[in-house]
Formats: structure tokens, sequence, C-alpha cells
């Protein structure tokens, strides 16, 4: 059997798959952001953030179908340049010419498979969120149950044994809450080793995309049988003819009244206006984004370093009294017993060095420094390990 890729564009790197893969979530976090700071000033916009999942998704599927349907890739691949293709596998037949064109041939993407892209692109990454917040709550539930005990059952079991006409409903309601917990509860353990496969087999179709061990960048496109390719120049120069055709065939299929009619002309072009700059605006929003959180950073960074002052200037240095013993001119001299010093210390009260002996028996004697007469005691005389 031989693999070879037709003349429809040459394979992506594994960096351009990766960063086609990463634009989603990027863009659900500059949603997300710019949502949250717009909320601060209006609080209905919160009901949006309460229904973030619904809310994002609903936005992709949009935009994933639209781009599925003008131009065979999805949202992000089509902004790295990047196509869709249907691969179709033949056998070498042994008796058949080199240049036979046997091999793998690629052509356009069927209706079921743009369908299943975006089941793939839109339905999964939404039912793994919402698997991801059940298995959140429940394992703060049980955090909480193992801290504090479980009171809810408790309530429940009040609720269920209680009579009269009321208790039907509560007993109703008691076991769907029972039957959520369960599901819950099986979530709970199931969740974590599908989260493993699924990562575990993402992680195995990319190092074997990067190897050029296979030419399919993920398990969903394997399932669909479809390669992930740059696009031609000339694919890309037949974009916009087909866009037009596509959008001149939807308005010739228009049907009613000439007022009904130009009014879905308008609703058309107001969609059409929207499609084509949404692209650009969310590209804009995720790099607006960025920048922000740069600024932020940065600006956090600064806050949080430690400030770093200049250290402060020397004090001035002490005057010497006119009355009081003169300064030799050697520094190595005590100014008491005109002697080398012995055992240097320091009276801190003025920074002149003497003799111990010396300074003790007179600061003990004077209460004084004998240099620039300034109050001292014995408490204030320091010994010099380093004398200069």
């Amino acid at each position: 059997m031989l693999f070879q890729v037709g003349g429809q564009g040459t394979r992506p790197t594994f960096f351009e798959m990766s960063a086609a893969q990463q634009l989603p979530a990027s863009l659900r976090a500059a949603l997300t952001y710019s949502i949250g700071v717009l909320a601060l000033r209006r609080p209905f916009l919160h009901k949006v953030l309460d229904h973030e999942d619904e809310f994002f998704s609903l936005l992709m599927l949009v935009l994933e179908t639209h781009s599925l349907r003008i131009t065979d890739a999805s949202f992000a691949e089509s902004l790295y340049g990047l196509r869709r293709r249907t691969v179709k596998i033949r056998v070498k037949k042994e008796d058949a010419r080199p240049n036979s064109g046997d091999g793998i041939q690629q052509s356009g993407l069927e209706k079921h498979q743009r369908v299943l892209s975006v089941v793939f692109l839109v339905a999964l990454p939404y039912l793994k969120s919402k698997l991801h917040s059940i298995y959140n709550k429940e394992r703060e539930a049980r955090l909480q149950a193992s801290l504090w005990g479980n009171g809810d059952e408790t309530v429940e079991d009040a609720e269920y044994v209680s009579g009269g006409e009321s208790s039907l409903v509560s007993r109703e309601a008691t076991i769907r809450s029972r039957l959520m917990k369960k599901i819950q509860k099986i979530m709970f353990v199931c969740y974590p080793w599908l989260h493993a496969s699924s990562e575990g087999m993402s992680f195995a179709y990319q190092l074997l995309y990067l190897l050029d061990a296979t030419g399919f960048y993920s398990l969903g496109l394997h399932a669909l049988g479809i390669h992930v390719c740059r696009a031609t120049g000339q694919e890309l120069m037949d974009t916009s003819s087909r866009i037009s055709k596509i959008r001149s065939n939807e308005r010739e299929r228009l049907h009613g009244p000439p007022w009904l009619k130009a009014l879905q002309r308008a609703l058309l072009s107001c969609t059409y206006t929207m499609l084509d700059y949404a692209q650009t605006g969310l590209i804009a929003a995720v790099f607006f984004f960025k920048m922000m959180e740069w600024w932020y950073q940065s600006a956090e960074e600064r806050m949080s370093a430690p400030t770093v002052y200049p250290p402060p200037p020397p004090p001035p240095a002490p005057k010497v009294a006119k009355e009081g013993i003169p300064l030799p001119p050697d520094r190595t001299i005590c100014p008491l017993c005109s002697q080398k010093r012995a055992n240097p210390s320091i009276v801190t009260i003025s920074g002149f060095v003497f003799c111990y002996a010396c300074i003790f028996k007179y600061v003990s004697q004077y209460n004084r420094c004998p240099v620039t007469l300034m109050p001292a005691n014995v408490d204030q005389i320091r010994r010099l390990f380093h004398d200069m």
C-alpha cells in the first residue's frame, strides 16, 4: 500500500496544527474576560457567565458551521490557511504504471463529514466541559462531606418519611435527587478514566504526527477520514467566488411577496456582514485580551516587586571639641595613651577608636567621649575585631 499526498496542498507542521487547536481556548478566555469586565457595570451580563458553556458552544456552532460550509475548514484552521480533505486510500497494483496516481487521493468534504466535523468541534468539547464541571462538583461535595459530615441525606430521609399529600411530591423529588446523585457518582468514578484515555489518545496521535508516522493529527480526524493540508493559492482565490455563488443561490431561493423578500434580503445581508467581520473581530478580541493580560501581569509584578531605595548617606563626621583631647596624625595611635592601640574599641556616640582599657577607664570616670566631650557611658563601648 502506497501512502502519498496528492496535489491538494502540503502537509501543515505540528506547530500550525497545535496553534489551530489552541485558538478556541484563547478565544473563550478572551470573551469571558471581556464579558466579565462589562458585567462590572451591567450586572445582567452575569447571566451570560452563568451559562458560559452554552453561550460559547452556540457561538462556535455558528462560526464552525459557516466556516466548514464556505472553506471546508474549521474556524481556527481557516485562519492559518488550512483546508480539510477527504482521504481515499487505494491499493497500488503491481502491473500499474508508477505515475498512475494510486495511493492517497484527496477531495472536498462531503455533507455528512461537515456535520460530523461540527459534532467533533462543538458538541464533544461542550460535553467534556459539562462532565468536568460535574466531576468538580462531586469532588467538592465529597470533600465537604468528609470534613463536615453528610447532612443532606438526613434531611432527605426526613422528607421521605413525612406523611400527607405533600409527601408524594417530596418523595418524587427525593427519588430524582437520588437518581441524579447516583449518576454523578458514576461519572465521578468513570470521568478520570475517560479523561485519561482521551488525553492519552490525543498525545499519541500528536506524537505520531510529529514523527511523520501518521497524517491524522487527532482521533476525530482519523475517524472521519479527513486530512488537514495547506490551501493552495488557487483555492484561496476561489474562496471569494465560492462565497458569492453560495449567497446568490440563497437569495434566489427566497419565496413570498416582494416586501417579505426585501426583508429577508436585508436580514441575509446583515447576517453575511456579521459573519464576514466576525473572524476579524474575534481575532482582535484575542489580541486585546492577550495585551491586557500582559499589561496587568506586568503591573502586578511591578507592584509586588520590592522597592529598592538608594542607601542613605553617611552621617557627618563628629567635630572635635576645643577642650577635648586632640587626635594624633597616625590613626593607629590611641589618643589617650599615645601608643599603638591594643584591643581597639569604639565609642558609638562619636565613632572614635581607643584602647579598650583607656576608654573604659576614661568613660567610667568622666561619662563622656574624650574627643568630642559628648555624654557617653560604658554600655556604648564596642569592641572592634578588625582595626583599620
